[in-house]
């Protein structure tokens, strides 16, 4: 899906890490939400605490997930699915634009 119709779009930016990432969040007629966002070359620990589903756009970078102890490399149009509360880390080499659904 390349654009979202009939939406409410938060206006206020969700900015972590000193503004090198930064995300908006999108709210359907449904109840769900997803947030857009951009993240800055550099490493990265993020928590949860609703399942997610990470979708690369664009971007280059390797994600540490929960319970694993390899990297995985993800590419633009790759996604990755984050359990509830968990923690995953991210190294990210390229700018990247992200698109990310909560469970």
């Amino acid at each position: 899906m390349s654009k979202f119709e009939n939406v409410t779009i938060v206006k206020a930016a969700n900015v972590y890490f000193e503004g090198k990432v930064t995300s908006r969040t999108v709210e359907f007629p449904d109840g769900t939400k997803k947030t857009l966002g951009i993240m800055m070359p550099g490493e990265y620990e993020f928590g949860t605490e609703a399942a997610e589903v990470m979708e690369i756009l664009a971007g280059d970078l390797d994600v540490l997930l929960p319970e694993n102890d390899q990297w995985q490399a993800i590419k633009g149009g790759e996604s990755f699915d984050v359990p509830a509360n968990a923690s995953f880390k991210l190294v990210v080499k390229d700018i990247t634009d992200y698109c990310c659904s909560y469970a």
